[in-house]
């Protein structure tokens, strides 16, 4: 696949990037800007070559018309503040107001367009529909490089069909991404754990299934460990369960000990009478969470236990917190595991901690991105990577090489 050196020389060039911008607003205020910075390295090197560059990105699910709740202007202030430039927002995506801007721009310009969902065309499965905004997007374009990890797995405008209208290349953020993805699933250094959580196991099933025959132990956390509970029979109270998920995961425990594959489940949990801070919790067996309670987040005990099982592997992904990490009674599992994959990595493991909800829990909980050995900014694409599925956004720059 191109990367940004095989387009030659861009000074002067229009040079439309796709980052991933998707940070979660309170209002106006950006709570976490970790894609925004991973960014950076990117329109700061095209920039820094003379390039105009045209950043576009999503924010949200506008339904593809404008929504000033989905605005991209906070982030272009933010943007501009860790480029240290002026970074130009463009009020539209596509249209005479962004040409214009476009236009106006000189060399090592950076400007930023709207949210790309503010046009239907952009998520459109209509591929006419689709191909006409990535049409008028190309009008703005010399060039077109491919760096927002987090959407490669989708068929959109902005990532798949553009890259068949100009020249095209991945950004250094997607070759770092498919890189390390590329070592946890070719030949990982071993012992190879593969840390689990979040709420529900249907969101991981593909996941699974596929590392059954490639990790060497799955430690599990998170709300998605109740339905892995319930298919060994215990009773898990009012904690989430995924009833229909019951036989796959029943399979999934009888393919690992037939295969030798270690599954981790925790041996107490903190269990509250509702979802909520300041609810009543307490510590209890995993086989024992009373009627009345639902589990929020892995036991001091688990979290212990999980520790010891990372610490002698040489490769580690990480996906989905080990509790409702946001209220602090339940963040300390979570807050375990990311202390021991910190210990892990300055023992010269390979650490990846999988994007989403695992990146933000690391760094609400006063971790740095550089305790680790990757954070991506793609969630569900590392998944879909791992499960073994074609990457649109990715497969597209295959084709055209």
């Amino acid at each position: 696949m191109k990367t940004i050196a095989d387009l030659g020389d861009l000074r002067g060039k229009r040079v439309l990037v796709r980052s991933d911008l998707n940070v979660p607003l309170d209002g106006e205020t950006i709570t976490d800007d970790g894609r925004i910075r991973a960014s950076v390295p990117t329109i700061k090197s095209l920039s820094e070559a003379g390039a105009r560059v045209v950043v576009c990105a999503h924010l949200g699910r506008p339904k593809g018309s404008p929504d000033p709740r989905y605005s991209l202007r906070p982030v272009a202030a933010r943007l501009g503040e860790l480029l240290g430039q002026d970074v130009t927002f463009v009020e539209e995506t596509v249209g005479q107001v962004a040409a214009s801007a476009v236009a106006g721009l000189g060399d090592g310009d950076v400007a930023l367009l709207e949210n790309l969902r503010f046009n239907a065309g952009e998520t459109s499965k209509d591929e006419g529909e689709r191909g006409e905004f990535a049409d008028a997007l190309a009008t703005l374009a010399d060039a077109y490089v491919s760096d927002g990890f987090g959407v490669v797995h989708r068929k959109q405008a902005s990532v798949y069909d553009i890259a068949t209208r100009v020249p095209a290349a991945l950004g250094g953020l997607v070759q770092a991404e498919v890189d390390v993805l590329r070592r946890l699933t070719e030949d990982p250094a071993r012992p190879y754990a593969v840390v689990l959580g979040g709420a529900k196991v249907s969101d991981k099933l593909g996941v699974i299934d596929n590392l059954l025959g490639t990790a060497d132990r799955l430690i599990i956390g998170g709300g998605m460990v109740f339905t892995f509970l319930k298919a060994q029979g215990h009773e898990v109270g009012k904690s989430l369960l995924e009833e229909d998920q019951l036989d796959t995961v029943r399979e999934y425990l009888e393919r690992a000990k037939r295969d030798g594959v270690e599954i981790v489940l925790p041996t107490d949990v903190v269990a509250a009478t509702e979802f909520s801070a300041d609810a009543d919790h307490e510590v209890v067996a995993a086989d024992a969470i009373p009627a009345d309670r639902m589990g929020l987040d892995i036991g001091p005990e688990s979290g212990t236990a999980f520790a010891e099982k990372l610490r002698d592997c040489r490769t580690v992904f990480w996906n989905g917190p080990m509790g409702a990490f946001e209220m602090a009674p339940y963040a300390a599992g979570t807050k375990a595991v990311a202390a021991a994959l910190v210990e892990a990595t300055k023992g010269g493991a390979l650490t990846v901690v999988g994007g989403g909800d695992s990146a933000a829990a690391v760094r609400q909980l006063g971790f740095a991105d550089s305790d680790f050995g990757h954070i991506s900014t793609g969630g569900g694409a590392s998944l879909e990577y791992l499960e073994g599925k074609e990457l649109p956004g990715l497969s597209i720059h295959e084709e055209k090489n």
